[in-house]
């Protein structure tokens, strides 16, 4: 039974979709009470009445609240989750454009936009995961805060606090490659390894049978992977390795920067338009209302899902998907109610999740966080072991690993030439003045959250 339980970020777009997978588990989960808190308590309210609309429709009894209290929120909860987005859309829509301008592709977790994030984010996270670590110890505090694996490397390093990190972006993978082959999910195996938006699959077994070259023959089922046409099937095929969307931000990334300046936006921007849209439609109706304006909101943002960087033109520009949102098999929500029920039985199951490596990788170290193959029960979170990293993908992830490690230094020691160094380390940046330029225009656009990095800058000139 897990009680209480506390959704940080509450009024998230994410929120009413994650109600509704907690509450289809609630003969597992029995939640006696359910807690919103969002810095902005409106939007809070918001996402709630949705949620008691959801509650209602399925027929659930359950006390749905709002808080403006974190500690309040939190205290006695038996899980967490954690969903925030320091500074909102429009942070993530300046970061993309800052980025596009210095000729990078502008992406939430992945360049420029991703170490904005991880800036801004880290220290609020930690704030928030203290508070929970005081109000309610023995939680598991499940991470959805982006950038998921980097996010949850801080607040292993820094707190106490029993910790999941979890992206939808491998279980979407793997039931692609199920549906492109004609089988089961259930009867589907994929080997899968890396961090969080940088990891791959390289072997599956249909009921046993290795299928994998089967797959890596085939063009055309090559190319059924993926939302958007992201990667040449001779790519896979010279890897031998299926790579997750985001390594479309590595392997292409002139192709995604190209294709922003043709579309003349990056998806940041534009769905910063739709999630107005969406918050003015939700205020001036009824809940009933807008559960249906809410509904149609998801199926056409995961309609477009990276076709914009992929294919250019508006992300929003064709039909949207007619699949009802709150069925689809995969997504966040999805994943977080597997972590949850996991954890509170005794048969385990297995979820890729982010979690200290502690062996399962054995390229990097055993704090490092990787998101890998684990098992999870109420004797917690155990990596598998997944031997060595392929040779085509072992530098490219150690980069990204020695970037994340100095930017949770950089955020924790509020330090510009570590920023600058994070930038530099990391692949897709890479270069000392470009660096520079990025770490002083991120920190003057957003002075509240990024601001801290502008009083460690010193003249260079």
């Amino acid at each position: 039974m897990s009680g209480k339980v506390c959704i940080i970020g509450g009024g998230g777009v994410r929120t009413p979709l994650l109600i509704h997978g907690l509450l289809q588990s609630q003969n597992i989960l029995k939640i006696s009470e359910l807690v919103l808190f969002d810095v902005s308590h409106e939007r809070a309210e918001l996402m709630a009445a949705l949620g008691r609309e959801i509650a209602s429709n399925m027929g659930v009894d359950i006390r749905l609240i709002t808080t403006s209290s974190l500690g309040a929120a939190v205290e006695g909860s038996t899980f967490v989750l954690s969903s925030v987005r320091i500074g909102g859309m429009a942070a993530r829509a300046r970061d993309e454009r800052t980025a596009i301008e210095q000729g990078l592709a502008g992406q939430e977790t992945t360049g420029p936009g991703g170490v904005a994030m991880a800036l801004r984010t880290v220290p609020v996270a930690l704030e928030h995961a203290r508070v929970v670590q005081r109000m309610a110890p023995q939680a598991w505090f499940i991470n959805f805060t982006n950038p998921a694996g980097l996010i949850t490397q801080a607040l292993n390093q820094h707190t106490n606090l029993r910790i999941v990190g979890i992206c939808d972006t491998p279980a979407e993978l793997f039931h692609r490659i199920a549906h492109a082959l004609g089988e089961p999910v259930s009867e589907t195996v994929c080997e899968y390894a890396g961090l969080n938006h940088l990891g791959w699959v390289r072997r599956v077994t249909v009921r046993g049978k290795d299928v994998t070259g089967q797959l890596l023959q085939n063009p055309e089922l090559l190319r059924q992977l993926y939302h958007a046409s992201l990667f040449d099937p001779l790519l896979i095929q010279t890897l031998q390795l299926i790579p997750s969307e985001y390594l479309f931000f590595y392997y292409s990334q002139r192709k995604a920067y190209r294709n922003q300046l043709r579309a003349g936006a990056s998806r940041g921007e534009e769905l910063l338009r739709l999630n107005r849209t969406l918050f003015a439609l939700l205020q001036a109706g009824t809940p009933s209302e807008g559960l249906n304006t809410y509904r149609n909101y998801l199926m056409q943002r995961n309609s477009s899902y990276l076709r914009l960087e992929a294919e250019a033109g508006s992300a929003f520009g064709e039909e949207s998907e007619e699949i009802d949102p709150f069925e689809i098999a995969t997504g966040y929500h999805r994943i977080a109610i597997e972590v949850m029920t996991g954890l509170l039985s005794e048969e385990p199951k297995q979820v890729v999740v982010n979690v200290r490596n502690r062996g399962s990788i054995a390229d990097l170290d055993d704090e490092d966080v990787v998101e890998v193959p684990c098992q999870i029960s109420r004797s917690g979170v155990k990596p598998k072991s997944t031997g060595q990293l392929p040779e085509a993908v072992r530098g490219l992830v150690l980069a990204v690993k020695a970037y994340e490690r100095t930017a949770i230094r950089a955020a924790i020691e509020k330090s510009w030439p570590l920023a600058q160094l994070a930038m530099l380390e990391y692949p897709i940046i890479g270069q000392w003045e470009i660096a520079e330029d990025l770490t002083r225009k991120l920190a003057e656009s957003d002075p509240e959250f990024l601001g801290y990095l502008r009083s460690g800058e010193t003249s260079r000139h």
